[in-house]
């Protein structure tokens, strides 16, 4: 009667185990839809869901990395979001959220701008050390290393990932929209303590884990983004948390003053930000997100998009896609390109639309993903966070340009509440 039990208990252990295999092994005909569905619609988005099929988490910046930057996974959660993607949306926000939920020092809803490709929730491979998230580096004699910018909290990439997650909540089922929800309201709280007492949100912390400081300039695109979130998440919760609400929106309010701030209607563009001061104008470069952000962010309350658009296509343009920012002119920037078809499409600008789809098609890839430049070296007229570098972009895949381009696709302003 024992040996029975036994054989029975192993077997019952056996077809358990297998069932988990196979569970673990969904095929991708089982998603719906999947990759190959989506692509027949939106080419820039089923590559996206192609990538998250591939690494059931974080989608790495390029073919060659496996580092996932949190604005680029951000970015391509919207658009998935927007063509029906469930499966897709709840491996990248699960991912968003454990990485919040396990941070080796911090516990203040922040989030880092760079995680590793993958799932970091699976105990295998990068593994969870310790009940944390691993963060990229490399090993160098003898030591550990890493990126300076990578370990770092960028107000931008937060609010971005608030806008996702908020997206996120309304496509998938209650229990994890008010687990997302959640996650949201804890990014949003960090978000708050940036809030400066002279208007706008200061643009986060940078450095190594004991030695991060509070970083003092204010940019123009973080702010649009912070803008745009803590109103979506203030809407959201107006009925059941009315006084987290209004905290919010007393938030949102200070960045929207902080956007408006920037706008110099001489030239009928937007400024980059300040200088570490916080105070001072940054003049010296302007770049085109700042001003095609603001487009799409402001809507009707643009102090003059008619004017906006003019500056940028006097400025900015190089042939029919858009360069960093006014300067040299010496490339185009398929993110901020893709940008501004949305501008077009969003102020009814169809011939414009039509063109600037039209050259990005011609960047696209057979995989429907698009590179960040359509040339190696095309300058931004910065520097890279924590160095003395030249902020260049290149000719290679880029999550964040291809989410753009899949936003443009779909035709869906994210910006807009």
């Amino acid at each position: 009667m024992k040996k029975s039990v036994k054989k029975m208990r192993r077997c019952l252990s056996l077809i358990l185990i297998l069932a988990l295999c196979l569970c673990g092994c969904r095929s991708k005909k089982d998603i719906k839809p999947n990759a190959e569905e989506i692509s027949e619609k939106f080419s820039a988005a089923g590559f996206l869901a192609s990538l998250v099929e591939e690494t059931k988490g974080f989608i790495g910046s390029d073919d060659k990395s496996d580092q996932a930057y949190l604005y680029d996974n951000a970015i391509a959660l919207y658009a998935l979001c927007e063509v029906g993607a469930v499966w897709h949306v709840e491996k990248l926000a699960d991912a968003i959220v454990f990485a919040q939920e396990h941070d080796r020092t911090f516990h203040d809803g922040r989030l880092r701008n760079v995680y590793l490709c993958g799932d970091p929730t699976v105990d295998s491979g990068y593994s969870v050390t310790g009940g944390t998230v691993p963060l990229p580096g490399f090993w160098s004699n003898g030591k550990w290393l890493e990126d300076y910018y990578a370990v770092s909290t960028s107000t931008g990439n937060m609010a971005w990932t608030i806008l996702a997650l908020c997206r996120a909540s309304k496509v998938v089922s209650e229990e994890k929209r008010d687990k997302y929800i959640n996650s949201a309201k804890n990014a949003a709280g960090f978000l708050l303590g940036l809030n400066s007492q002279t208007g706008g949100f200061t643009a986060g912390y940078e450095g190594w884990d004991k030695e991060q400081q509070k970083v003092t300039y204010k940019s123009t695109e973080h702010n649009i983004a912070v803008y745009a979130a803590l109103s979506v998440l203030a809407d959201m919760l107006e009925e059941k948390e009315p006084k987290l609400a209004e905290e919010y929106k007393m938030g949102a309010d200070s960045a929207y003053r902080f956007i408006l701030s920037m706008y110099d209607p001489e030239l009928g563009c937007f400024y980059t930000g300040t200088e570490t001061d916080g105070e001072t104008a940054n003049v010296g470069v302007i770049p085109i997100d700042a001003s095609a952000l603001s487009i799409l962010v402001l809507g009707n309350l643009c102090p003059d998009a008619e004017a906006t658009t003019a500056f940028i296509k006097k400025n900015i343009a190089v042939g029919a896609g858009y360069d960093f920012s006014a300067g040299d002119l010496d490339g185009i920037w398929n993110e901020g390109t893709a940008q501004m078809a949305l501008c077009y499409w969003k102020l009814s600008m169809n011939e414009e639309y039509n063109a600037t789809m039209g050259f990005l098609k011609t960047q696209e890839y057979k995989s429907g993903g698009i590179p960040a430049a359509d040339r190696d070296g095309v300058s931004t007229g910065f520097v890279l966070s924590g160095t003395n570098n030249l902020w260049e972009y290149d000719n290679t895949l880029s999550i964040g340009a291809t989410g753009w381009y899949a936003l443009a696709q779909v035709k869906v302003n994210p910006l807009e509440r």
